[in-house]
């Protein structure tokens, strides 16, 4: 099993800052092997997973594995988890197929950091489960409803970020799928189409528009890259950063958050912006608390913390984007989707995209 020293990114944060980090996470999860938002806390499908990743890229693969074999046994029969539960009790029954795909990225992750085979063939029934699901919600036209009522049936509304951190799960998926010798050409097809979505139709998805995520997740996502890409970020960029600080979450409203932050700093770095992506990771650290856990958010207009709370999620953002921008881990190009060690293909390979002008804020 490969292990790694923790990743680090120099004059940012030391391989150290990063470690506490990930204890930080470590420290909140139960028993159980899920890890909530925070102590008491309530944990979702998504951000567990999110947190797992985490754990593993920082060298704690014993307290990942434990959040995958979590996932594994809480998963229902048709192949969801439940959007909230609090000690082990289900608040929210909710299918939400964002939540639910997630787990193939934190899966395929692992694998590429550990070379744990055992555990991807122990962990494929599961992500195939979780994928086939998802796809039962996706349209003729290739958006996938955003989720599933109490009453059995698909919300009629699609949501942009959430569809396209489908397409990265999707990925993931189809290359699992390849690596366990089961590939999946529906997948395949599934996958094109929602790209196509996400691409040329926006009026396939709910208007949520101020929000950051809808922003850059095209581009974190896989299905929106090069010249493409790079015109999406610095179309609305003044609107969201707030040079020194990091991203808002609302462009209307005066606060930058850690996650939204670092998963730009991924979105950049997939367009190989590193030196923005570096600034931004940088200037998020006024939210570092001195055990290495993150604060959600910041009001920089009065300097207060908001919500008061330090989200494991959040920690996992940071720790991701240290990898991907340090190289460290076998899949710190997982967002990127090249260099892994087992066939994930890099989106737009070939296609003469890489030759755009460097330089987001234009």
């Amino acid at each position: 099993m490969t292990r790694t020293d923790p990743p680090e990114v120099p004059g940012v944060l030391t391989a150290a800052d990063v470690a506490a980090t990930a204890r930080s996470i470590a420290a909140v999860q139960e028993s159980s092997g899920a890890v909530p938002w925070f102590p008491g806390g309530h944990t979702d499908p998504w951000d567990h997973v999110e947190s797992a990743m985490a754990l593993t890229a920082a060298g704690l693969c014993d307290e990942a594995g434990a959040a995958y074999d979590w996932c594994r046994r809480t998963q229902r029969a048709d192949g969801s988890w439940p959007a909230k539960v609090v000690g082990g009790r289900v608040e929210d029954p909710t299918v939400d197929t964002n939540f639910c795909a997630y787990v193939a990225v934190g899966v395929w992750h692992h694998l590429a950091c550990t070379g744990d085979d055992e555990f991807a063939r122990r962990m494929w029934p599961v992500v195939r489960a979780a994928v086939d699901l998802v796809l039962d919600a996706q349209t003729e036209r290739g958006e996938v409803a955003w989720a599933r009522g109490r009453d059995g049936a698909w919300a009629g509304e699609a949501l942009l970020s959430g569809c396209a951190s489908i397409h990265q799960s999707l990925r993931c998926a189809l290359a699992l799928a390849d690596h366990v010798g089961l590939p999946q050409p529906d997948w395949e097809v599934a996958l094109g189409r929602l790209g196509h979505a996400l691409r040329s139709h926006p009026e396939a998805f709910a208007d949520k528009s101020r929000y950051s995520m809808d922003w850059y997740y095209p581009v974190l996502g896989g299905a929106v890259r090069g010249r493409a890409g790079l015109d999406r970020l610095r179309g609305r960029w003044r609107d969201f950063v707030v040079d020194g600080l990091g991203a808002r979450c609302v462009d209307d409203r005066p606060w930058v958050t850690g996650a939204e932050t670092c998963e730009l700093v991924l979105a950049l770095d997939t367009l190989g912006e590193v030196g923005a992506a570096r600034d931004l990771l940088a200037a998020v650290q006024h939210l570092r608390d001195p055990d290495g856990s993150y604060w959600t958010g910041d009001v920089f207009t009065d300097g207060k913390r908001w919500p008061e709370e330090r989200t494991t999620w959040t920690g996992a953002a940071v720790v991701l984007a240290a990898d991907a921008l340090s190289r460290t881990t076998p899949a710190s190009a997982i967002f990127r989707g090249e260099e892994l060690p087992v066939g994930l293909a890099p989106v737009g390979a070939g296609c003469g995209c890489d030759t755009y002008v460097t330089g987001v804020p234009g």
